[in-house]
């Protein structure tokens, strides 16, 4: 039988849309791009593999999300964490999702979501947050974290080698490629063999959020694991007792932190939006210690006029102006990053809050829907034309 061509659509109707990505069950900068899109395509079904509906409530509609029969194990197996007993379920879960009703798939990937089958003439566009870093660049690292040895460490480096071979070929299921940095697009390059086209994540851009002076205390916001190298300013900050050092964030790292922490350094757990900007507001400097692949987090401090200290690699090299928003340090020790601290507060007179948020404001969520609507739109209007 003579395989046909799907029946062809009039030029004026408007594509079907379906948007999926790896996980929400937090409130971090993947999350983040995947609400902004939501409010992009306000029709779009969400579909995901693991949903905690409680946290993000605030910002998703839960009637909107159609989660994968995974999301229903126990609260606290969608945990960081505890996700590694899943790896090998999905890939299978998100093969399994439906996508025949849509013309065009929008996935938002940092491992998974990538790999979702969909129709020739269904488009797919995949925001690429990085190629999975634990099986790619971060391999190595990953497998010294989880302190495994003998015969479970076999079984790791087993499971995540089929991983690899698993994470190519879902790689080569998509159409076109978004890269979330230049960084980023480099590694998609190296690892898949393809192109992509760069737009930044989108930033909060509050505007009643710059603040020209600050409460005298560091400031640090991100998830307490140990790729985040929160260790670094807890124990810089050590050898700075003069120094307040804020932390707002959770994680599994996060008793292991404040065991080695000294008294000025303060935990403050999870903290909303709003309890956040007021932090950036009133900090002296942001400190961002660990390597990403963006790095939103230090675009928000900028978004309130404040310089950041960020580790010299990977994203924050797009986003930080040595000498104009903030500092470097470029060796990952707490020495390196005690000498940035220092280096920042003798630099404080030459940082303008008002120059810092406007630099900021290119990676605003406005600037990110213009750019992904834009980039959509053109991508089916040169697909449609294959199936006309």
């Amino acid at each position: 039988m003579m395989n046909r061509r799907p029946a062809r659509r009039r030029s004026d109707d408007a594509p079907t849309v379906a948007i999926v990505c790896d996980f929400l069950t937090d409130v971090g900068g993947a999350e983040r791009v995947v609400i902004a899109m939501a409010e992009l395509f306000p029709e779009a079904p969400i579909f995901t593999l693991l949903f905690d509906a409680k946290r993000l409530a605030p910002f998703l509609d839960p009637a909107r999300v159609r989660p994968s029969p995974l999301a229903g194990v126990p609260r606290f197996m969608r945990r960081n964490r505890f996700r590694r007993y899943l790896l090998s379920f999905f890939p299978r879960a998100v093969e399994a999702m439906d996508f025949s009703g849509y013309d065009i798939v929008i996935s938002s990937a940092q491992s998974f979501s990538k790999g979702v089958i969909t129709k020739p003439e269904t488009l797919h566009l995949s925001y690429c947050h990085s190629p999975t870093r634990y099986l790619w660049d971060w391999h190595a690292e990953y497998l010294r974290e989880q302190k495994l040895s003998g015969l479970k460490l076999r079984l790791v480096q087993w499971l995540t080698s089929g991983l690899r071979q698993w994470d190519v070929l879902a790689a080569e299921r998509v159409d076109r490629f978004i890269s979330n940095s230049e960084n980023v697009r480099h590694r998609i390059q190296k690892y898949y063999r393809r192109d992509a086209v760069v737009i930044h994540p989108p930033v909060r851009m509050p505007e009643h959020a710059l603040a020209k002076e600050h409460a005298g205390y560091f400031l640090i916001v991100s998830r307490l694991e140990p790729y985040k190298h929160i260790d670094l300013a807890v124990k810089a900050f050590a050898r700075m007792k003069d120094l307040h050092l804020v932390v707002i964030g959770d994680g599994w790292q996060r008793a292991e932190l404040e065991k080695v922490a000294t008294e000025n350094v303060e935990f403050l757990g999870y903290k909303d939006d709003a309890t956040v900007t007021a932090y950036l507001q009133g900090a002296r400097g942001l400190i961002f210690p660990g390597e990403d692949d963006f790095g939103i987090v230090p675009v928000e401090a900028m978004a309130a006029g404040k310089p950041v200290i960020a580790f010299g690699k990977g994203g924050a090299l797009e986003t930080v102006v040595e000498g104009q928003t903030g500092t470097f340090f470029y060796e990952a020790t707490p020495k390196d990053l005690k000498e940035a601290v220092l280096r920042l507060i003798t630099m404080e007179r030459n940082f303008d809050p008002k120059k810092i948020r406007a630099h900021a404001e290119k990676f605003s969520e406005a600037s990110f829907k213009k750019k992904l609507a834009a980039f959509v739109a053109q991508s089916w209007e040169e697909h449609r034309k294959e199936y006309a």
